[in-house]
């Protein structure tokens, strides 16, 4: 099987799943709805759509292999109590109450210590992201004592604690500008992902409040491989993270830009203008890009994609999703003879279903770019626009 890339319809929220070509799994951010539950749910039965691509492990439990939280906002980790079991797996429910799915086994944790610090010192956590930060606790606890964790115990801490807090936790632990293969435990050989952020702490308290101010996340970008080519694709997501975050990251890696390259971009904070600009797109006359954070998202390779995870972006003053944004994206992928989609759009906006990106050596098929020569991901269905269903 190719691996792919699936971007799941929650409107103004991140539901991605990365599927590798050995069927392994990473779950980036959740933000499950459903309706009934909620009247902004999604049309897409998103938790049903996720399983469907799910693998089960040897005891039958659905299960992912990685699940990374890019930064604590309530629209990344919405459900994370409700569909996904938290604590040591002799404790999981093979016999859930009537009505309910068996819970999803997250057999390996990626988190970032200094992204909930910076988070909880000007929001308070949400339950569901109280409950990650206590199993997070809870894996770093068993490593600790036990050295070799087991599927349900294994947790990468990406990026240091201040104070040496992560001073032991070498053998578990990834720095910002590093790149790993290891999922759940095992170097994988169809994928290596580059820390690109967050951004270390900082000693100038002012410079620290800054990155704590603009939505600090985990900023990652997957090499994801097809044959014999290593990037066949490059995936680049980064959470939430604000424009004073990309100017920072464009100031360090302008020398070498190819650091932050990619074929498939996850645009940040939901299409938000505050990614792009310090101005605002509600409230000032004529807001202006900041011309730095635009050159470190504008690294797009040929034919590259870009998709935001949001609600329709409209012709209005909302932000996010924000109109300007999306121009500003358009632009980039014009230049590339890429293309830029919507969650909230494909294949329309009555009833979204999963976009799914196919990886390959060969030419990529986009819905209205057939005959496209670059090389990247492609649209599993793009022929139907009917996206990709597992049995």
């Amino acid at each position: 099987m190719a691996s792919s890339v699936t971007f799941f319809p929650v409107d103004n929220g991140d539901t991605t799943l990365i599927k590798l070509n050995d069927k392994t799994t990473i779950l980036i951010d959740i933000n499950i709805r459903q309706a009934g539950e909620d009247e902004n749910a999604s049309a897409c039965d998103v938790i049903q759509e996720l399983r469907k691509r799910l693998e089960k492990d040897d005891d039958g439990r659905p299960s992912i292999d990685a699940f990374l939280l890019s930064h604590p906002d309530q629209d990344h980790c919405r459900g994370l109590q409700k569909y996904f079991h938290l604590g040591p797996l002799e404790d999981y429910n093979f016999d859930p109450p009537e009505g309910e799915d068996s819970k999803i086994v997250i057999r390996g944790m990626w988190s970032s210590p200094a992204v909930f610090g910076r988070a909880s010192k000007h929001n308070p956590l949400c339950d569901d992201a109280k409950a990650f930060h206590k199993e997070a606790k809870r894996r770093v606890k068993v490593f600790r004592e036990n050295g070799s964790p087991s599927d349900g115990d294994r947790i990468t801490i990406i990026g240091e604690d201040e104070n040496g807090k992560t001073d032991d936790l070498e053998e578990i632990l990834v720095r910002v500008d590093e790149v790993f293969r290891k999922v759940n435990g095992k170097t994988n050989k169809h994928v290596s992902i580059r820390i690109v952020g967050p951004l270390p702490l900082q000693d100038d308290s002012e410079e620290e409040e800054q990155l704590t101010k603009n939505h600090s996340s985990v900023i990652m970008r997957f090499s994801l491989k097809a044959g014999d080519k290593e990037d066949a694709c490059l995936f680049l997501t980064g959470g939430d993270a604000g424009v004073y975050i990309w100017e920072r990251l464009w100031k360090k890696h302008e020398s070498n830009p190819a650091v932050l390259e990619y074929d498939l971009l996850q645009t940040t904070h939901h299409c938000s203008w505050h990614s792009l600009s310090n101005d605002s797109w509600k409230d000032d006359e004529n807001p202006q890009v900041n011309e730095e954070a635009k050159a470190a998202l504008s690294q797009a390779r040929d034919g590259a994609m870009i998709v935001a995870s949001s609600k329709p972006i409209k012709d209005d003053k909302n932000d996010p999703p924000c109109w300007g944004a999306k121009k500003e994206y358009e632009s980039m992928t014009e230049s590339v003879d890429g293309q830029f989609f919507c969650t909230g759009e494909y294949p329309d906006k009555e009833n979204p279903e999963p976009l799914t990106f196919k990886v390959s050596e060969e030419s990529p098929q986009s819905p209205s770019k057939r005959s496209s020569s670059v090389t990247g991901p492609a649209i599993i269905g793009a022929s139907t626009r009917v996206p990709l269903h597992h049995g």
